[in-house]
């Protein structure tokens, strides 16, 4: 087995060859001035089974996954894995306004029309958004959805400790929440809302006692923090005494680490390593756990 990675992705796919004992090939990269993109496979991948580490953090990173992946199929590779933490445009698998587009669905395409290695292609999916993902993809390529449970469920016992409730943003978490809970021996809460706008969602109840308790919230991403905050704010009003956060992906974009950190309604925030800017925000506040040892592990024993 041989293990590469994006440009952004280095240093998980560092870690989950450390930790699965993988060999780490090398890719030579440069912009030339007018942002062109250079990439060298340098590692010999013929008759391998390769593995790419990348997440489509933004479009460049989409099309570095494509280029790559397709370069190691021209260069003979014995079976190819896309291993992509984060898949974006998770929030845009469906239409529901007439004109939309489902990029979610043309994102799958894309990867679904890489060329097939020797003994075929597959892709590696963590904690989606929308379990129907994987139906996007077509063709000879195979879909994993493996889920960051044992993570998560770390993560959510480093927070709670003894004795907490398993909190939901939203009654669309709920059925994931509740087996959390269930396996983590705790009572679930959820938060039922009423959307005013595209932007803006009003609690209208809550579905558990939380007066004097612990609650640690879980949500599969955490993106601007509106979400979250609006449910942390009606835990705290219910009589939480304490409440702290739990995601997979910290998707945490522009001024959100900032704006959760400084409402004073969560006294904890923890999410995994699925996207690549996190660790380098890790504090006291912000705990990171790592997905690699999960991957190594279901590499190993996929083979």
């Amino acid at each position: 087995m041989l293990v590469f990675s994006t440009e952004r992705y280095q240093e998980l796919s560092e870690s989950v060859a450390r930790e699965g004992g993988i060999e780490l090939g090398r890719i030579q990269r440069k912009v030339f001035s007018d942002g062109e993109r250079y990439r060298r496979i340098q590692t010999d991948c013929a008759r391998r089974d390769v593995v790419l580490v990348g997440g489509t953090v933004d479009d460049i990173d989409m099309l570095e996954i494509y280029d790559l992946a397709s370069g190691f199929v021209h260069l003979g590779a014995h079976t190819l894995t896309m291993v992509i933490p984060w898949f974006g445009y998770q929030t845009m698998e469906r239409a529901s306004k007439p004109g939309e587009i489902v990029s979610a669905k043309n994102r799958a395409r894309l990867l679904s029309s890489i060329p097939a290695a020797g003994s075929g292609n597959r892709v590696v999916l963590m904690d989606l958004h929308s379990e129907g993902i994987p139906h996007y993809f077509d063709g000879d390529i195979r879909p994993v959805h493996l889920q960051a449970r044992p993570v998560v469920l770390e993560a959510i016992r480093a927070l709670g400790g003894e004795r907490f409730v398993v909190g939901a943003t939203d009654a669309g978490r709920a059925k994931w929440v509740e087996t959390l809970a269930n396996e983590l021996g705790m009572n679930a809460g959820f938060v039922f809302k009423r959307r005013i706008s595209d932007t803006q969602t009003e609690v209208t109840a809550l579905s558990a006692s939380v007066e004097g308790e612990q609650v640690v919230i879980y949500d599969d991403m955490i993106r601007s923090g509106s979400s979250l905050l609006s449910a942390a704010r009606a835990y705290r009003e219910a009589g939480a005494e304490q409440v702290s956060a739990v995601c997979t992906h910290g998707v945490l974009s522009a001024d959100a680490l900032q704006k959760i950190r400084s409402s004073g309604l969560l006294d904890a925030l923890a999410c995994t390593d699925t996207r690549p800017h996190v660790s380098a925000l890790a504090d006291e506040y912000l705990r990171v756990h790592t997905v690699a040892p999960l991957i190594a592990r279901f590499l190993h024993d996929s083979v």
